[in-house]
């Protein structure tokens, strides 16, 4: 199993071109994609090594010795002997995300699974390392200090529950060294497709849950903490699912187009404040005109402190003891 995301397109041509013909096992990929774009990245593997690369395909067979690659909006998922695709909720603001397509691999196959963090910029994959690890299986995250991108080999890593930092020579290594031919699936009990995996709902009196003071960035219901001696996650009712450092990601984004929103709104309000002005004026009642044009500049200078929020990127650029003047207190100042 090999997860990425920023930076993991340019190393793992190397990866996979180190795989021989005759491994005993598939290799699954989930890599971060915009689910509106064309993906070609089973055809640039493809020329990068001997193994057969392909996107998968629902409720097709796994095959050892090819290499399935997760198509754009859809997670990947591990069932018993086939290959499962959803469209389910988003994990960490990703669909694909890495975590469902460990987290399945783990519960169905336990010990034999090698799961694999490349470059990224967040942390996803790092709930799935610990699902991993859990079940019996191993994990190893590229060095960060050869990443492009750090962030996410770092974070598998502070989970404790990779087994290995490897430079991608290194890495190559140990996978064609370790690599084992998978035993049958494990038996689940009441389980038999990985589905559920990921649109996992969780049910209002579930004891290892409590409710947050967060509400879901996607469907603005209430987020749960789910926690475990390594991590803190989040998940709602219908499914989507956050690291601590992705809802911290779509808390920033959301922000970002509320001020957005306010700055349209409070445009338009002077906008329409000054026609309101000019027609005043027009029929002789200048106080009033003058009074409505100083409603029309400090709606004008509100947007403009929220540009100035924007382009700074953070809300410490107000001066506290100016935030609330207006345009004439801050020139008499």
């Amino acid at each position: 199993m090999v997860g990425g995301s920023a930076g993991s397109i340019e190393v793992l041509g190397d990866v996979v071109g180190g795989l021989p013909a005759d491994l005993p096992a598939a290799v699954l990929i989930a890599i971060h994609i915009s689910p509106n774009v064309r993906s070609r990245l089973p055809q640039i593997l493809s020329r990068a090594g001997v193994l057969p690369v392909q996107h998968a395909v629902d409720d097709e067979p796994i095959l050892a010795g090819r290499i399935y690659v997760a198509p754009p909006d859809h997670h990947l998922l591990v069932g018993p002997g086939h290959l499962h695709l959803s469209r389910g909720p988003r994990e960490n603001g990703h669909r694909p995300a890495i975590d469902p397509l460990f987290r399945s691999a783990a519960q169905f196959y336990r010990h034999t699974v090698t799961g694999v963090v490349l470059s990224g910029g967040a942390d996803d994959g790092s709930a799935g390392v610990v699902a991993i690890r859990a079940a019996g299986g191993t994990s190893v995250a590229q060095d960060p200090t050869g990443a492009i991108h750090p962030r996410m080999p770092q974070s598998a890593v502070e989970t404790g529950a990779v087994e290995a930092v490897l430079s991608i020579p290194e890495l190559v290594r140990y996978l064609v060294e370790k690599t084992v031919p998978p035993v049958s699936p494990v038996p689940v009990p009441d389980v038999d497709d990985p589905g559920h995996l990921d649109n996992m709902k969780l049910p209002p009196d579930d004891p290892a849950t409590r409710p947050s003071p967060f509400t879901c960035p996607e469907c603005h219901g209430t987020l749960f903490e789910v926690e475990s001696d390594e991590l803190k996650r989040y998940r709602c009712r219908i499914g989507h699912a956050y690291s601590q450092t992705s809802l911290e990601g779509e808390q920033a984004a959301t922000v970002e187009t509320t001020l957005w929103t306010a700055i349209r709104a409070l445009e338009e309000r002077a906008a329409l404040l000054h026609d309101v002005a000019n027609r005043t004026r027009g029929r002789g009642i200048e106080t009033s005109a003058v009074r409505v044009e100083g409603r029309a500049a400090e709606a004008e200078w509100g947007a403009g402190q929220i540009r100035d929020l924007i382009a700074h990127g953070s809300l410490s650029v107000l001066d506290h003891d100016e935030a609330g003047l207006s345009p004439e207190d801050k020139s008499a100042g």
